[in-house]
């Protein structure tokens, strides 16, 4: 029963076979089920690949490789389904089949499937291991051949067909005739051939076609041709040219008229057409029309032509009178254009390989019944024994005829026929050319009024064999006329003919022959008797012209006629026929006794194409004068070497064909009973003279064909014991057996300079005659003899040539009976003399394939007992082998049959074998040496595969092979190395190592396959994993007292077997580690597992980090260990927390592993990092630690985070100490700087440090390193040098500080919420430290395409239960401000603004939020009055920057704002702003104006929510105003009136409510000596803009352009609580450029260059942030109109020479410190360090009992006392 095809297109077809429910018939063929099982295979890795191809190039063509293949496989699965194709046409696609799964495979990197000759997969438990190996290493390199032809072919074009050059030695070329285009207005012919212009001459026979006066063939049906039978060397000639000659057929001259003759032959033109490139196989397109140009012979020389043409390139050229027509051949083939107007042939062609028997059969579409063949003229490259063939190609050359009574030359048609010997011609015996029937008469071309023609015409003659001897060809010549009057009158004016036969029976020579051309008007001319006894030849004339016959009188030549000349060349191709007069005689030695040793000697010169054609006759002959002339010895000589060269001759290469007619004619045709004892005779005689010189070269050929003489002598015996049974002289032919072995034992013995060459034939042809021999020899005997023939070798002399001599001893069928036992032990001790440790140069190649054969023969099942054969090789050879193995060289070509003898070995050995051979040895010890080696050997091989991935099978059976083995010999240790006294610890551990090795390699690991694969390996080899698993874990157990010697070596070997994905092995391999702990606690002396723990984790980050472990092995892992632990009485508490331990480190690893892996977010990885980082430095895993720190500082490098980079390693060098103390390895890590102590290392890495710095522009932390640096170069290793450098590098960090422009980066609260967030995310705050320029919007969109599934949340406040609990994943993303912390040295002093701008986005904790809401009803005279700012406060555990660019937020706290002290901090603020203006202003007069002036206007005369009657504030205007009428212009002049006018009413009003306030010293003073520390005026706003930066969430935004003044808060004008304002990108509140440019200052600019004020309020009042870290929502000072975002670029700031000093006092800190809730990770900075780099602890708040008092005495009291020269 078989499945019914499916049907669809391909892509249903294949989506059929990808289904997996689908089931298999067994009814199938065996091929249709791995065709389908192969299909499925495909199709996953064709979707793979589909889905990939973008990917890359390759990829593309892979997948469009795998399209074409499944394609075709597909295909042909329904062609052998259908069940319609014959048998040989099957077997055909058979091979396709499998040859395309194969490549395929390669090319997609599966296993490589093995086969038998007929194309099915092998099964390994029925082939022995040596035929596995042999068939995958064809199979490989059968795959690598065809792969490299393809790529080959791929990369040159011109190579292409090369490999049909290797597969076939014949090949034919197909020709289709498509049309023919020319006017010629009569009939034509074609004659198509091919020619060799280089040689000039024809290769091919000529193909005709007859094309008509209408210009259409006549025959429609003959437009195909085949040139057959082209060999290879045609294929390579430099040169082929296909040629077409155009005969018209017609007229003499193509003129009008009834009365002109017609039918004649007339030359007209030609067509060339180089096709060396088709012919070698470069172009192979069999539907490309190819078109050959014509051209016609020119007009003007047309009458004078002496010979059909090739028409040169001038149509106006005249050819010369006699130049054959070779010369002008190659003259049009060398021309480069031919002007054709348009005429000529279109033609297709394609090389076919094959002779013509394949090619009809391969390309029956192409050659058909229709198809005409053009044979080769000559033999092709290989004759073929059924290859019959007569043929006699005759060729007119030229002749010069007298014009007799006529003016001009005469016009000659030469009449071409062949008659038999009484004169009547043979019909259809002449062939012009391929494609019709044979004619009885051929006429030439004739050429007009030409002395001297030169046709150049072949035709082929074909008659039957018997009728050669009485035939000949005759030759007629006569004049034509043009006029058909005169051309009736016109008789045969001449005679010539040729015989085909000579008169001593040799078929006329190849070559040209002059004829004799006979006049006469008599009737004699036709009479064949007559003229048959005159001489047809000039040659045979002028033999007879001494004789003078009476009768030649009235027919002799007259001296007229004897001018006359005829030549004609001859080419014969018979099978049947010879031209060799020895040959001849020697098939007819009977009647010739007297040249018999002539001929005899004289065979050995003649052509082997003449001897094949004649094998039978000649080896008859050869027999035949050996028995009959067995008197004359010297006969018998003769007839052997005759014998020999006939032998000889058919080995060659050419004639290899005509090995099965010799095998025919020796089984079935050859008689001579006695001739064994004439060739064995002589044989012998040679054999024993073999010093003979004389006698060498003739001995050297009789070895060569020993095989075939052999044969001769034994079926010559056969039959004589046939005809006369056992007689008396049985012994005499076996003595004379042992004679010759004699002979040749002697002549081995001898030196070996003497008759190397004939040793080493000997050697190599001797083997050849065993099968013959052993069927009328004892075979047992004959195994004495070769035995002895092999010992008579002298050692180290000829080895390889011995070995594989008795290699080919093994492979014959002496080695399969009892002759073995004689044997046997011969070829092991060579081998084993070979193999010996002591051989100085051992044949590795020879010694191998010699071990394979034995080992393969006596794997088969039909070769009787073998067990005691195999005992002698495990016993003799099988150490040797495994050493070999081990000192070889993995990559040598010889290790992997070794192996595979090893395996075979093995493989064959029972379990009697392995008990034996461990009790052949002596002492223990030995056996110790034994097992160490062989545990070694194992663990290599098992480690560094001697065979490809892709051999499965054979990986799988060496696999199942040394599983088998290990566990014999683990009964050996069990046995022999258990107890005290002969416990071998490193035995025990070599045997652990092996174990696990084994388990753990990559072919065992079936989760890693395909199920395809993994299913095939279940059901054939089960999971060995588990065997050898359950075996360790008993062999442990076993070990007893000895347990604690393995711990902690055995702790990653065990913790690697119980990581292997397979739960039953799991569970019975982790209590290993509970048995480990309990040893080292009850033996160690220390009460503890410290050493197992350590171990156990150092061991389990490798193993993770490498890809083992999974989330079930942890859940296992803690489930086992925690039952064992609570069951122990002493162990629970410790064990309890040691399982909770690594739990946690498994975790931590696995996220680690699989963010690497899978996740290409860099931030993912980093916060991985630190995670594991954490935890080896709470463990004190300073090796691991250090390790996990370089690869945090690898990710920060890539990312270009090099200031993260710096702090990262500043954690290595704090574990190090300025001291000579040597560095321990694990402190050197990987970039390992070549140094010996700690201080050398610590100096190193605090130069990398501080490069790192400088490359983050974090100089003051490069400044603080170099500081300690240059001590140590001072005071400690005084290198002056060094500290130089040092020092020019400082000065350069406190010149950048000053002088260079430092973006500072924004930070950003970003929360996770959701389930769907990984662990160390989810549900968790963390404050992210933003890149130079990164707007709020890019680091949201950075981060959502790492959590592409991530709902970004629109709202500010905290997210509900509901969120956090939800299984998906949200974002909140808002920008946060951070509180500056400044260090103590700064308190109460004037510091330039570059530095604390430093402090203001740098090492810092806390970062604050606003967010606006309304308490109480809406004031409409003030609506700021009832706004309240909402302020969060977040702490992060870690200081920033640090480790990571983000830290997780440790602790919230919340605040409320009053509109007071809004409106407070709002003033201070101002305040700072103004200072910094009219410092800069008063510092540097060359600024612009303009600033200042929108600045002072904005406030002295606020035109918005209700001017300044909300604020009533008088600070610094004084001063601003005067430097603006200083520095007045001609067009502000009304500005500043307005100004002045303003001023002076605030004033009053001010001074009136407030009181008089004195402006500070330094602004109305410069002071020129600082003017180091003037802001720079390319510290742009838009960076200082972002240390104050307002919540993005603003949703009121200012309107005014003119005067964008700092407006009183408190007033909203929607008049709405604002809660919870929704977020909005800032695109929506950016403004055109064209606007910005409008305005100096906005509202926004403002804020941020508010440089901080003092904070300095009432004891009793609530303590308040400074005024430079407080976060100002833009929100609480509403503009009507557009604002531009925080992070907008506006007009460069005002220039100040003093930077604005920030008076430092304990109101900067935060009101309480914050500890850390869980143990910090490894901080920036060491715990000594953190005392002089964070700030001293916060104040406690406390809540003000007493109502504040007003703002104005805040700032009278606060201003003059502590900020005197603060500005």
């Amino acid at each position: 029963m078989t499945t019914k095809p499916v049907e669809g297109s391909p892509s249903e077809l294949l989506s059929a076979f990808g289904k997996q429910n689908e089931t298999v018939i067994p009814g199938e063929l065996p091929l249709v089920q791995e065709l389908t099982a192969t299909l499925r295979e495909w199709a996953v890795i064709w979707r793979k690949l589909y889905v990939h191809i973008p990917a890359s190039q390759q990829q593309g063509q892979s997948f469009r490789r795998l399209q074409q293949m499944t394609y075709s496989l597909i295909e042909w699965r329904s062609q052998i389904l259908s069940g319609t194709l014959p048998k040989d046409e099957l077997a055909e696609l058979k091979k396709k089949v499998t040859a395309k799964i194969d490549h395929g495979n390669r090319m997609l990197g599966l296993d490589l499937v093995v086969r038998d000759d007929n194309g099915n997969i092998l099964d390994p438990d029925e082939t022995s291991t040596i035929a596995l190996f042999k068939v995958h290493e064809m199979a490989s390199k059968r795959i690598e051949e065809r792969i490299q032809e393809e790529k080959t072919l791929l990369q040159n074009l011109d190579l292409r067909g090369q490999s049909n050059f290797n597969a076939f030695h014949t090949y034919g070329l197909y020709v289709n005739f498509k049309n023919f285009v020319c006017n010629i207005g009569e009939d034509a012919e074609l004659f198509m051939a091919l020619y060799d212009p280089d040689q000039s001459t024809f290769i091919s026979e000529n193909y005709l076609i007859r094309w008509g006066s209408n210009g259409m063939p006549k025959e429609i049906e003959k437009l195909n041709n085949l040139q057959a039978d082209l060999s290879s060397t045609d294929l390579i000639r430099p040169r082929v040219s296909l040629v077409c000659q155009i005969i018209r057929v017609g007229r003499m001259e193509l003129k009008e008229g009834k009365k002109h003759t017609c039918g004649l032959r007339r030359p007209f033109g030609v067509a060339v057409m180089d096709i060396t490139d088709i012919i070698r196989g470069k172009v192979d397109d069999e539907e490309k029309q190819h078109f050959i140009p014509f051209q016609q012979i020119a007009m003007e020389t047309y009458i004078r032509q002496r010979q059909l043409i090739m028409s040169p390139l001038i149509t106006s050229q005249v050819i010369g009178e006699n130049e054959p027509l070779t010369s002008v051949l190659n003259k049009v083939i060398a021309a480069k254009e031919v002007n054709h107007k348009g005429q000529g042939l279109w033609v297709s062609l394609k090389l076919l390989p094959g002779d013509l028997p394949q090619v009809q059969k391969n390309f029956s579409h192409l050659v058909d019944r229709s198809t005409a063949i053009a044979r080769k003229m000559g033999f092709p490259e290989i004759i073929l024994p059924g290859d019959v063939r007569n043929d006699i190609y005759v060729t007119l050359i030229h002749g010069e005829f007298d014009k007799g009574k006529k003016k001009t030359p005469k016009n000659v048609e030469v009449t071409m026929s062949v008659c038999d010997e009484e004169g009547n011609t043979l019909e259809k015996a002449l062939h012009p050319g391929a494609g019709y029937e044979g004619i009885s008469e051929y006429k030439s071309v004739v050429y007009y009024q030409v002395k001297q023609p030169c046709w150049y015409e072949t035709v082929k003659v074909s008659i039957a064999i018997e009728e050669v001897t009485r035939c000949h060809i005759r030759f007629t010549f006569r004049h034509r006329s043009s006029q058909e009057s005169r051309d009736r009158s016109e008789r045969a004016f001449g005679v010539a003919f040729v015989k085909l036969m000579k008169a001593d029976g040799t078929t006329l020579q190849d070559g040209r022959h002059d004829l004799v051309v006979y006049k006469g008007d008599n009737k004699k001319m036709e009479d064949a008797k007559f003229y048959l006894t005159l001489p047809g030849t000039k040659a045979e004339m002028e033999e007879k012209e001494l004789q003078a016959s009476k009768t030649q009188a009235s027919f002799a030549p007259t001296k007229e006629s004897t001018k006359d000349s005829f030549q004609i060349a001859t080419l014969i191709c018979s099978t049947k026929l010879t031209q060799n007069v020895d040959l001849l005689g020697l098939l007819n030695w009977r009647s010739n006794f007297q040249n018999i040793k002539h001929n005899l000697k004289k065979l050995m010169e003649v052509d082997g194409g003449e001897i094949v054609k004649f094998l039978q006759d000649t080896l008859d002959a050869l027999f035949n004068i050996m028995m009959e002339m067995s008197d004359n010895e010297t006969y018998d000589f003769l007839v052997f070497d005759a014998l020999v060269f006939i032998i000889s001759l058919i080995g060659d290469i050419k004639f290899q064909h005509f090995n099965p007619v010799l095998e025919t004619y020796i089984y079935k045709h050859f008689s001579a009973t006695l001739a064994y004892v004439k060739l064995s005779k002589v044989l012998n005689f040679y054999v024993a003279n073999a010093d003979d010189s004389s006698k060498t070269e003739l001995l050297f050929a009789a070895l060569k064909a020993l095989k075939y003489l052999f044969r001769f002598i034994i079926q010559s015996r056969v039959l004589y014991l046939r005809f006369y049974g056992q007689s008396e002289d049985g012994d005499e032919f076996n003595n004379s057996i042992r004679q010759l072995f004699l002979a040749f034992n002697t002549l081995m013995d001898r030196p070996l300079e003497e008759a190397v060459k004939i040793k080493g034939a000997a050697l190599k042809y001797l083997p050849s005659i065993i099968n013959d021999v052993r069927l009328v020899f004892d075979p047992v005997e004959l195994s004495v003899l070769f035995c002895k023939f092999i010992q008579s070798i002298p050692d180290n002399q000829l080895v390889r040539q011995k070995l594989n001599c008795m290699s080919k001893i093994v492979e014959s069928n002496l080695f399969r009976q009892s002759c073995r036992d004689v044997l046997l032990p011969l070829l092991t001790d060579q081998l084993s003399g070979q193999l010996d440790d002591n051989s100085s140069k051992p044949d590795h190649e020879a010694s191998s394939q010699l071990l394979s054969s034995i080992l393969e023969v006596l794997d088969r099942k039909d070769v009787g007992p073998t067990a005691m054969h195999i005992q002698l090789i495990m016993e003799r050879l099988l150490r040797r082998i495994n050493r070999t193995v081990i000192a070889m060289n993995r990559q040598s070509p010889h290790v992997g049959s070794f192996v595979a003898c090893m395996i075979a070995i093995l493989r064959q050995m029972d379990d009697s074998h392995y008990t034996h051979y461990i009790n052949i040895f002596k002492t223990n010890q030995d056996i110790s040496d034994f097992l160490m080696e062989t545990f070694i050997m194992f663990k290599d091989l098992i480690g560094k595969n001697v065979y490809a991935k892709d051999w499965m099978v054979m990986n799988m059976t060496q696999n199942r092979v040394f599983l088998r083995a290990i566990n014999q010999f683990a009964e050996v240790l069990t046995r022999r190395f258990m107890d005290q006294a002969g416990f071998e610890l490193q035995l025990w551990n070599n045997y652990f190592h092996l174990a696990v090795a084994f388990l753990t390699h990559e072919s065992l690991q079936l989760e890693t396959f395909s199920q395809a694969k993994r299913t095939k390996i279940m059901k054939k080899y089960g999971d060995m994993r588990k065997e050898i698993g359950f075996r360790i874990r008993d062999m442990w157990y076993n070990l007893g007292p000895h347990k604690i010697k393995f711990i902690p070596s055995m702790v990653g070997p065990i913790l690697e077997v119980t990581l292997t994905p397979e739960v039953e092995l799991r569970k019975a391999t982790i209590p290993i580690f509970f048995d480990m702990m309990q040893c080292e606690f009850n033996f160690s002396g220390n009460g503890n597992f410290h050493m197992f723990e350590n171990e156990l984790i150092t061991k389990l980050d490798q193993e993770v980090e490498g890809g083992k472990g999974d989330e079930q092995y942890k859940v296992l892992l803690e489930k086992l260990l925690l039952e064992h632990f609570r069951k122990h009485k002493y162990l629970s508490s410790s064990g309890e927390q040691f399982a909770l331990l690594v739990s946690s480190l498994l975790e931590n690893l696995l996220d680690y592993r699989t963010i690497i892996m899978h996740d290409e977010s860099k931030e993912n990885r980093m916060s991985c990092t630190v995670n594991v980082l954490n935890f080896y430095k709470e463990k004190k895993r300073e090796d691991i630690y250090i390790r996990y720190l370089y690869k945090l500082r690898d990710l920060h490098r890539d990312c270009e985070n090099y200031t993260e980079a710096a702090y990262t390693l500043l954690l290595h060098a704090e574990l190090l100490q300025w001291s000579d103390k040597p560095c321990v390895p694990h402190l050197l890590q990987r970039d390992s700087y070549y140094v010996y102590t700690q201080q050398e290392l610590k100096e190193k890495l605090y130069q990398e440090i501080i490069s790192y710095f400088d490359k983050g522009k974090m100089w003051e932390k490069a400044i603080k390193l170099s500081k300690e640096l240059a001590e140590t170069y001072e005071s400690k290793v005084f290198d002056y040098e060094g500290l130089g450098n040092l020092l020019k590098k400082r000065a350069s960090f406190y010149e950048n500080i000053i002088k260079a422009m430092r973006p500072q980066p924004e930070y950003f609260a970003v929360g996770y919420y959701g389930q769907g967030f990984p662990s160390f995310l989810r549900n968790k705050v963390f404050i992210y430290r933003g890149k130079e320029y990164e707007r709020r919007e890019d680091f949201s969109l950075r981060l959502l395409t790492q959590f592409p599934n991530a709902e970004k949340m629109t709202s500010t406040t905290p997210p509900s239960e509901e969120i956090k609990c939800s299984p998906k994943q949200y974002m909140q993303c808002f920008t946060v401000k951070p509180v500056m912390s400044l260090p103590p040295n700064y308190k109460d002093k004037p510091v330039p603004e570059q530095i604390l701008n430093y402090y203001r986005a740098n090492e810092v904790q806390q970062f604050q939020y606003s967010r606006p809401f309304r308490k109480g009803e809406k004031d409409p005279d003030n609506e700021f009055a009832t706004m309240w700012i909402e302020r969060t406060t977040y702490t992060t555990g870690y200081t920033f920057p640090g480790i990571l660019k983000w830290f997780e937020v440790r602790q919230i706290s919340t605040e409320e704002i009053s509109p007071l002290e809004n409106a407070i901090e709002t003033m201070e603020l101002t305040n700072e702003k103004i200072s910094n203006c009219v410092q800069q202003h008063a510092w540097d007069r060359s600024l612009s104006v303009h600033p200042l002036s929108m600045l002072l206007n904005g406030i002295v005369d606020p035109a918005v929510m209700g001017g300044y009657s909300n604020y009533e504030k008088m600070p610094l205007l004084t001063e601003g105003i005067r430097i603006h009428g200083e520095k007045l212009t001609e067009q502000l002049k009304p500005l500043h009136n307005r100004l002045s006018s303003c001023f002076r009413e605030l004033k009053e009003k001010v001074e009136r409510l407030y009181g008089v306030i004195t402006l500070p010293p330094n602004l109305t003073e410069r002071k020129q000596s600082r003017t180091g520390s003037i802001v720079l005026p390319y510290i742009m706003s838009s960076t200082l803009r972002r240390l104050s930066i307002t919540s993005v969430t603003s949703s009121v935004i200012s309107t005014s352009l003119t005067h964008p003044i700092m407006p009183p808060p408190g007033r909203d004008p929607t008049g709405a609580r604002v809660e919870d304002v929704p977020l909005k990108e800032d695109s929506e509140n950016r403004i055109g450029k064209s606007k910005r440019k409008e305005w100096s200052l906005s509202k926004s600019q403002v804020i941020a260059e508010k440089a901080p004020e003092p904070d300095l309020m009432s004891p009793n009042r609530k303590a308040q942030r400074p005024k430079s870290l407080q976060l100002l929502d833009n929100r609480l000072t509403p503009f009507h109109g557009s604002s531009p975002p925080p992070s907008t670029p506006l007009s460069p700031p005002p220039l100040t020479p003093k930077a604005t000093r920030t008076l430092s006092s304990p109101s900067l800190q935060t009101d309480a410190p914050v500890t850390a809730l869980v143990p910090p990770p490894p901080p920036p900075k060491s715990s000594q360090r953190n005392s002089s780099e964070i700030a001293p602890p916060l104040p406690v708040r406390r809540e003000a009992k007493v109502p504040p008092p007003p703002p104005p005495k805040a700032r009278k009291s606060g201003v003059p006392s502590s900020e005197p020269g603060a500005q």
